[in-house]
């Protein structure tokens, strides 16, 4: 059933790697003129924990991410409304993203009850009943303006097996087309599908093949990033970019650290988004290209170096390894200190990601910088396979 409708997106690819499956592009949105291959901050309630939106600008995040569920608990859809849209309401002038809701099907599923008609929900906050639907789901992301919104799917735990997945993925094929009838602003926001099917191949193939029927703007990959063996989670990711259009973003949900940017990127994926880069800035943690460096350890209390000497963020510039050491536990300070620098890191990472693409040399960027993760060569099994699928040997000690 091919759908036929104005999308307020459009996608210029820029460059594609001669070897992998990478590409670096344009992609036009209401709000902003985003550079993929991107990652996404998560900002889940109407802002990024311990950052202002005026440092995400600083930073130069493009798209951030807001969480449905949440914004629908607190401060609601009829605020929103009020407000013009959570773009104002929360004074951000660039892309923004909400996911459906339909992730606290697995994170909170002791409070939630799956039926054909959605999901019944029991509030963390205030106990009572929620019945999040797909029209729901659509409705509340109207009020809230994002520039992407997304379909509400079935999740399952990416460890299911089994009957029940096959069923989520038949119902999150029917949810979006009731998601797309539902759909109000479709001039000025864009709804992306999401491939479903669990660990298995031919459901995410059979999935894969109706959502692109339905013309959606974009697609997403998700129900992956839960757990499961890296060697399967690569395998259900470079299979759902080989079935969906070059022509449209392809989301890969919930993936955040740096070797599995790395990774999917060479695999075809344009979008990222992760809460790790600031949870677990509030645990002390910094990210450097080596991992990350545990600044609560008392190893950091007389090193008077920044946290990464190639880095120009404001942590960086302005504070030692040995301060944000004495001050890890202490609050908001630290944590606000330690998410600049992560959002940092993974804006240059990304940055760093597009050039490499763009000059046609992102194989050799993926060697050194697997060099750089694992110094002594030790590629995790599934690192070298996944990138052998493409065309890239990583030398083993």
């Amino acid at each position: 059933m091919a759908a036929s409708m104005r999308h307020a997106l459009s996608l210029q690819i820029l460059a594609e790697c001669s070897t992998t499956k990478a590409r670096t592009c344009k992609m036009q949105l209401p709000h902003q003129l985003v550079d993929t291959p991107v990652f996404m901050p998560v900002g889940t309630q109407g802002t990024m924990k311990g950052v202002t939106c005026h440092q995400l600008e600083e930073l130069n995040c493009q798209l951030i991410l807001g969480n449905t569920y949440h914004l629908g608990m607190r401060p609601g859809p009829e605020t929103l409304e009020k407000a013009g849209g959570l773009h104002n309401f929360m004074n951000w002038k660039r892309g923004l993203l909400t996911d459906s809701g339909g992730f606290q099907m697995v994170s909170l599923l002791e409070l939630a009850e799956i039926t054909e008609e959605g999901v019944r929900f029991q509030s963390p906050y205030t106990k009572e009943e929620l019945l999040l639907t797909p029209e729901r789901s659509i409705e509340i992301q109207n009020s809230i303006g994002a520039d992407i919104i997304m379909q509400l799917d079935d999740v399952v735990h990416s460890l299911t097996t089994g009957p029940r997945v096959e069923e989520a993925m038949h119902r999150s094929i029917r949810w979006l087309d009731r998601c797309i009838k539902a759909h109000q602003k479709p001039e000025k926001q864009n709804l992306f599908a999401i491939v479903q099917g669990g660990l298995d191949e031919q459901l995410r193939i059979q999935c894969a093949k109706e959502m692109v029927k339905r013309d959606t703007p974009g697609y997403a990959i998700g129900g992956l990033s839960g757990g499961e063996e890296k060697d399967k989670f690569w395998r259900m990711v470079t299979l759902s970019t080989d079935y969906l259009p070059k022509n449209k973003p392809r989301y890969c949900m919930g993936v955040g650290y740096a070797v599995d940017l790395v990774v999917c990127c060479a695999l075809g994926v344009d979008m990222f988004d992760c809460v790790f880069p600031t949870r677990t800035a509030r645990f002390g943690s910094a990210l450097v290209a080596g991992g990350q460096l545990q600044l609560k350890h008392s190893q950091y209390a007389k090193d008077f170096r920044p946290i990464d000497e190639d880095c120009t963020c404001f942590t960086c510039r302005k504070h030692t390894r040995a301060y944000l050491h004495s001050i890890w536990n202490y609050g908001t300070v630290a944590c606000q200190l330690l998410s600049i620098h992560n959002i940092a890191f993974q804006m240059r990472l990304m940055r760093n990601i597009r050039e490499s693409i763009l000059e046609d040399r992102f194989p050799a960027f993926i060697r050194d910088y697997m060099k750089k993760a694992y110094p002594n060569k030790e590629y995790p099994d599934w690192i070298v396979n996944s990138l052998r699928s493409v065309n890239v040997e990583l030398e083993k000690s």
